[in-house]
């Protein structure tokens, strides 16, 4: 069985890419890549793949048995995207799509949301058999504030006391490659989450307890927070995002105790101090 990896040159997809060589023979993966020339030290058969350029997604396709399909990273973009992947799958003879959704996708109240409940809609019209993984957070989304934290003393944000279940990359690539290499998966959809909530203060003490440095936690009002973001050189229309992601974090948006990540990749998931560890290192 073949599987295709889309977005391959991705950050998450480099990871599925390893993870998936560590399960089925290197022959059997196929990644999907917009620029190929970037996927030539993948090791993997590498075609060519642009989710906004209908034509020759089908041609992409032949033969593959699964498809992981990777959600786009143009917001906004992403509905249209997904529906030429899908319509090239259909037409291409596609056994299976594994689709990386977004967590509670069904139920969020994240604006990222509404392009996944899209696709999923896209994809349950389409007749294919499908896995859905309805990912978390990236623990990396919040670690990546740390140098900035430590330069200035605090770490800044507007999620409250809300609890975030997230986890690494690498835990979701795992989950991923798993998923598309098994077939016992078909039909499921997965709310994949961190084993552990925790709070941005929670963050804060972690860093001070790491770095021996003392680094407070500022929970601002979201407007104040887009500001500080814009400040930092983020565009206006990503700092707002960024905040009205916080909100919604505040309220649950980003927590779930389920714990089917773990029990799907078979070990906990990246605890936050490890992840803290490694972004320090």
């Amino acid at each position: 069985m073949t599987i295709a990896v889309t977005g391959a040159t991705g950050q998450l997809g480099r990871l599925v890419i390893a993870a998936l060589k560590q399960r089925v023979a290197i022959d059997d993966i196929v990644a999907l890549a917009r620029s190929p020339d970037k996927a030539s030290k993948l090791g993997v058969s590498v075609r060519p793949f642009d989710y906004a350029t209908p034509d020759g997604l089908a041609d992409a396709l032949s033969g593959i048995g699964t498809l992981l399909l990777i959600s786009s990273s143009e917001v906004g973009q992403r509905s249209a995207q997904h529906r030429n992947v899908i319509a090239a799958a259909k037409q291409a003879g596609v056994g299976r799509i594994v689709y990386t959704s977004l967590l509670h996708a069904d139920t969020s109240s994240l604006d990222l949301a509404v392009e996944h409940r899209d696709t999923e809609a896209a994809l349950a019209a389409s007749g294919i058999p499908v896995t859905l993984l309805r990912n978390g957070w990236y623990t990396e989304n919040y670690t990546g504030a740390i140098p900035g934290a430590l330069a200035v003393g605090a770490l800044i944000g507007s999620a409250g006391q809300g609890r975030i279940s997230s986890a690494s990359r690498t835990d979701y690539a795992e989950a991923a490659a798993i998923a598309a290499s098994v077939p016992d998966h078909v039909g499921k959809t997965y709310e994949l989450a961190g084993d552990h909530g925790w709070t941005l203060a929670d963050l804060a003490a972690e860093v001070t307890r790491q770095t021996g440095r003392e680094i407070a936690y500022d929970d601002l009002p979201p407007n104040d927070y887009a500001h500080r973001l814009q400040d930092a050189g983020l565009p206006a229309e990503v700092a707002q995002a960024i905040a009205g992601y916080d909100v919604a974090a505040s309220k649950g948006a980003l927590f779930d105790d389920g714990r089917q990540l773990s029990r799907l990749i078979g070990r906990p998931t990246t605890s936050l101090a490890d992840a803290v560890r490694a972004s320090l290192a």
